[in-house]
């Protein structure tokens, strides 16, 4: 992960040129990277455990976003709205992440533009966090696999304050390591989750076209915009661009 402070330079320069957007904080799962073929085979190996069949992806994709602990009552609990005892959610919570360790980046992919986007957004002098509820030392190990570490100054993960997206703390706690108001940033996300946590906290929120939405169509959310990807994000944000977002 790179420094703070690095980070906190994007301040400064042609950042200065994005009207009132000082920072963008991106989620991983289905923002950055499809992650799902990583987290399916996890969930399988924790069913197993439990003498469970297999799910397959379509379906472990639809139960993923609200962290670790809801992805499991979700797939013990045979559904959206499944729910188990605590017991066994303390039982399959190490076995998941025991297995997850094993996976972790090992099949996930970038969806395309993404290196190239998180450059543009640099270049503009915009400070990155990484906010996701994702365990954080999880998202830390994909990042740097993927060599994206280099682009966050910070990186939020769903363990990292008592309560994840979308509430508005991971966002406000983010905005602050990275030294920048809360009213400066943008959310950039995939699900409404994301557009959740920015609408609770008073900013901009854009969404990708692809990711996990819970089975929500993207249409569905209220947001500010949607794109292609983050290069679009990117070249939208620019000074001089013709299309530029609304909020920018």
């Amino acid at each position: 992960m790179i420094a703070d402070a690095g980070a906190r330079s994007g301040r400064h320069g042609a950042g200065s040129a994005v009207r009132g957007i000082r920072a963008v904080l991106i989620d991983l799962d289905g923002t950055l990277a499809d992650t799902v073929p990583d987290i399916a085979p996890a969930v399988n190996a924790m069913l197993a455990d439990f003498g469970r069949a297999p799910l397959d992806e379509a379906t472990i994709a639809r139960y993923v976003g609200r962290g670790a602990d809801v992805l499991l009552q979700r797939a013990l609990g045979g559904g959206s709205d499944g729910r188990v005892e605590a017991g066994m959610l303390e039982r399959a919570r190490p076995l998941y992440h025991s297995a997850y360790a094993r996976f972790n980046g090992r099949a996930a992919t970038l969806y395309p533009g993404v290196v190239e986007g998180l450059a543009g957004l640099r270049a503009l002098g915009l400070a990155l966090a990484c906010v996701t509820n994702k365990p954080a030392a999880d998202a830390r190990t994909l990042l740097a696999g993927f060599d994206l570490a280099r682009f966050f100054g910070v990186v939020v993960g769903g363990d990292t304050l008592p309560t994840r997206k979308p509430a508005v703390e991971p966002l406000a706690h983010a905005a602050e390591r990275l030294g920048v108001p809360l009213a400066a940033c943008l959310m950039l996300g995939d699900s409404a989750i994301d557009a959740q946590a920015a609408r609770a906290a008073g900013i901009p929120v854009v969404l990708v076209d692809h990711g996990y939405r819970e089975g929500l169509p993207v249409e569905a959310i209220d947001c500010d915009a949607v794109v292609a990807g983050i290069t679009e994000v990117a070249r939208r944000l620019a000074p001089d661009a013709a299309d530029r977002f609304p909020f920018a």
